[in-house]
């Protein structure tokens, strides 16, 4: 069976946000091309991940000589997208991902892939007519200034979390939050 992919080559929009209140957030990749909207969930570490690897991949590019891509050292202010997710469907539930750099475009290319386990999500809506699991993916290929807008943006999305406890470096929820201070 093919797999369905989820292609975006120049994406009007790519950001990571979020639903829900810190504690009970679920992470959104979002991408959308024209009236095309794919969003899928993954986890707060992958996004954190992502961020850092896209800057890594970015700030290498930056060193080659003569910076042939036009890296931008940050972000450019005309990409900062601090808008909300547009209407979320959920695709899938992220599992794989992958990052890499396309030179013959000057793009940063994603894929991700759903969780594999069946128990995991049983989609109804990813059924084919025999009621068995479509296989699809989810391709972002973004430009450089994207590429960075994106990083800073999943930074924030991921660092507006719940708050840290200067004592036991755990998180402090909304109704409160009792230590639990590292044996000596």
């Amino acid at each position: 069976m093919p797999t369905r992919v989820h292609e975006f080559a120049w994406p009007d929009r790519v950001v990571v946000g979020t639903i829900g209140l810190p504690g009970a957030r679920t992470f959104y990749l979002q991408v959308r091309a024209g009236t095309q909207i794919v969003s899928i969930a993954l986890e707060k570490q992958q996004s954190a991940l992502f961020a850092e690897k896209i800057d890594e991949i970015l700030d290498q590019l930056i060193t080659v000589e003569g910076n042939p891509f036009s890296v931008p050292t940050s972000t450019p202010i005309e990409l900062v997208d601090n808008d909300q997710l547009e209407a979320v469907q959920e695709q899938f539930r992220t599992g794989a991902m992958s990052l890499g750099w396309d030179p013959t475009t000057a793009q940063v290319v994603i894929e991700a892939y759903p969780i594999t386990d069946v128990d995991a999500d049983d989609n109804d809506e990813s059924r084919d007519e025999d009621g068995a699991n479509e296989p699809e993916m989810l391709l972002v290929r973004m430009p450089v200034g994207t590429a960075r807008a994106f990083a800073e943006r999943a930074r924030e999305v991921v660092g507006a979390g719940r708050p840290m406890c200067s004592l036991c470096g755990n998180p402090i929820d909304a109704d409160g939050h009792i230590c639990t201070l590292p044996e000596v």
